[in-house]
């Protein structure tokens, strides 16, 4: 049997138990990789982990809370020694219009969505080995504009930039970081955000329709970019934003 495309890697996963992370925390395990994965409900987190497999690992953790990202970091360190992929998964959106958004709202879509990301990569990155990489799910609502969606398409356009920024500072140090620009994938999104039912339908069904492709996609699929991305198949690619989204940020 030949080795996994991971195989003997050490990646965690923040936002793994649902989803895109679920799904590549899963595609990790069988290319050969140990992971370890956060969730906010502790009960939850330790059920997945479990049903991923010996190899995973799940861990209690809110990524807009510091204390919770120290703990994180200590568990890696515990478990792994050092790690090779740190998948930056968690977030969030949050879409109201631009004359109902309040200051509690705007600090809870950044407080996730950016300060979560950057602190994430700042505890875990005394772990990263050279040649290891950085995987930051941004979306491909980066590029775009729709009604409703200022907060969340300017905080994803964050992390877009942080890839770049990030990729230029840790390259010294052979760390590679990327960023997976899903498109429209049905996952617990809707039901984790504050947008009204209408609203994000509406946005649905524009975005699915108006890409190349015509539909949504599957979180496996992304699983399966993530892989890319993680291995050493991606060995020269830094800096870099992964679109898979149908082709609906390009057109």
């Amino acid at each position: 049997m030949s080795e996994g495309r991971l195989s003997s890697k050490c990646a965690v996963i923040t936002g793994g138990t649902t989803g895109i992370g679920l799904a590549t925390a899963r595609r990790f395990v069988e290319e050969g990789a140990d992971v370890l994965i956060t969730g906010r409900d502790r009960d939850k987190t330790e059920k997945v982990a479990a049903e991923i497999g010996a190899r995973a690992t799940g861990v209690l953790a809110d990524s807009t809370k510091i204390t919770d990202l120290d703990a994180l970091a200590e568990n890696a360190k515990e478990r792994f020694g050092s790690i090779d992929v740190l998948f930056v998964n968690a977030g969030n959106g949050m879409f109201a219009p631009i004359t109902d958004v309040d200051e509690a709202l705007y600090d809870r879509q950044f407080d996730l969505n950016v300060k979560g990301v950057f602190f994430t990569v700042q505890k875990l990155l005394p772990l990263m080995a050279e040649g290891s990489a950085i995987i930051l799910t941004a979306s491909a609502v980066h590029g775009k504009g729709a009604p409703g969606g200022s907060l969340y398409f300017a905080s994803k356009a964050a992390v877009r930039s942080f890839a770049r920024t990030m990729a230029t500072e840790l390259g010294p140090k052979k760390i590679r970081v990327n960023a997976l620009s899903p498109g429209i994938v049905p996952t617990q999104f809707f039901v984790n955000s504050n947008a009204p039912e209408e609203l994000y339908n509406d946005f649905e069904q524009m975005a699915g329709k108006s890409a190349p492709l015509g539909r949504a996609g599957q979180p496996e699929e992304l699983a399966e970019a993530a892989v890319f991305l993680a291995s050493d198949e991606a060995s020269f690619m830094t800096a870099a934003d992964l679109v898979v989204d149908g082709g609906w940020m390009n057109v």
